[in-house]
């Protein structure tokens, strides 16, 4: 469901008229003028559960929305949870009954400008393991400031997540679609979402070379992200697409501040894509999750700010390509979601895996 009105109290009608005895999931498109904490004292009046991120744009079938709200129901809803402290590592990840006999499906939003997301998603693994399917993304804003972003009854947060349990089956399909340009390439040194050397050395000038020689561009002071955005590492993993990670700023010392962690000794290539590349994979994300689908009445779209960076106006055709593709197969499909600072998602044999650059696809059987 999209709403596009600002009025809290109309907005709150809408989402119990929408909801009934259900739980809520609620994306907000970061331009939209409301007071999130004001949201949330009214839907805790009105004894609605719900959850909720804010995000650079949301998606509400084939259109992207720079204001506006994207409802889903948490159908079948076991557990909600709100989990603080993110980059600090002391955090606690709340134990869970799963029957062995049911299928379950984890949704989270996460500060996606956050230090140790990754280490978030490897405590959800080690406590949850395969006993669900993983999905989600991160929030924020498209300013790259840190702030709150996700929020709950118990209020508005930065450096936290938020994450559903229900017992309901996900199909889920994820592609990028970059390709490498060069490498591989150790990551001799990092610390969190940071490379501080990569073969040993100032990682800035190692990228620098390859994708300056590569584009044909040279960086200035000033067009760092312009450039680094066709540009993303990728994380080798064996028999598996890479996992990609988005640089987006260079410090005073020369290191790579990335969406998401790198840790060292690992191997990543340089990679580029073009239109043809990106389009293709988001289709064949799609094309994934329909062939794992029985019978699903609603698709969740997880795609990547950075995509809609690089691919500009065509970023719309990649948008149309995942949902005719979704309505070919399934034509009354309800189809929302997200456009976010990394990607969140379980996938072939259940690994959980925070990805940049990516589209993420997933198809609910409720």
């Amino acid at each position: 469901m999209k709403i596009d009105i600002t009025n809290i109290a109309t907005i709150v009608m809408d989402i119990k008229n929408h909801a009934k005895n259900n739980a809520v999931s609620i994306a907000i498109a970061e331009n939209t003028a409301i007071e999130i904490n004001d949201l949330i004292l009214a839907l805790n009046k009105a004894n609605i559960t719900f959850m909720g991120a804010v995000f650079p744009k949301v998606v509400h079938n084939n259109t992207i929305l720079e204001k506006g709200i994207v409802l889903n129901t948490l159908n079948n809803l076991e557990n909600l949870f709100l989990i603080e402290n993110i980059s600090k590592k002391n955090h606690k990840i709340p134990p869970v009954v799963f029957n062995e006999s049911e299928n379950y499906s984890l949704i989270t939003y996460v500060d996606g400008l956050t230090a140790n997301i990754s280490h978030y998603l490897e405590k959800l693994y080690e406590n949850y393991g395969m006993k669900t399917n993983y999905f989600g993304g991160g929030a924020g804003s498209l300013t790259l400031q840190q702030k709150p972003c996700v929020f709950n009854k118990d209020g508005f947060f930065e450096d936290a997540a938020v994450l559903s349990i229900s017992k309901v089956t996900s199909r889920i399909g994820v592609k990028h679609g970059w390709k490498k340009v060069d490498g591989p390439f150790i990551i001799t040194k990092s610390e969190g979402n940071i490379i501080q050397e990569i073969n040993w050395e100032t990682p800035f000038e190692i990228y620098k070379n390859v994708v300056e020689k590569h584009a044909k561009k040279q960086f200035t002071d000033h067009n760092f992200f312009d450039l680094a955005k066709g540009y993303p590492f990728g994380i080798l993993k064996d028999d598996a697409e890479c996992i990609v990670r988005d640089p987006i700023a260079v410090n005073d010392n020369g290191e790579l501040v990335c969406v998401g962690e790198i840790e060292e000794n690992s191997l990543v290539d340089i990679l580029n894509g073009n239109t043809k590349t990106l389009i293709d994979a988001a289709k064949n994300a799609a094309l994934e999750s329909i062939k794992q689908a029985v019978n699903p009445n609603k698709a969740i779209l997880i795609d990547c700010i950075s995509r809609v960076l690089f691919l500009e106006e065509e970023f719309e055709t990649e948008l149309k390509e995942i949902t005719k593709t979704l309505k070919n197969a399934y034509p009354n499909i309800h189809i929302s979601g997200a456009l976010t600072l990394g990607e969140i998602s379980s996938y072939g044999e259940g690994f959980l895996e925070l990805y940049n650059k990516t589209t993420v696809v997933s198809l609910f059987e409720s």
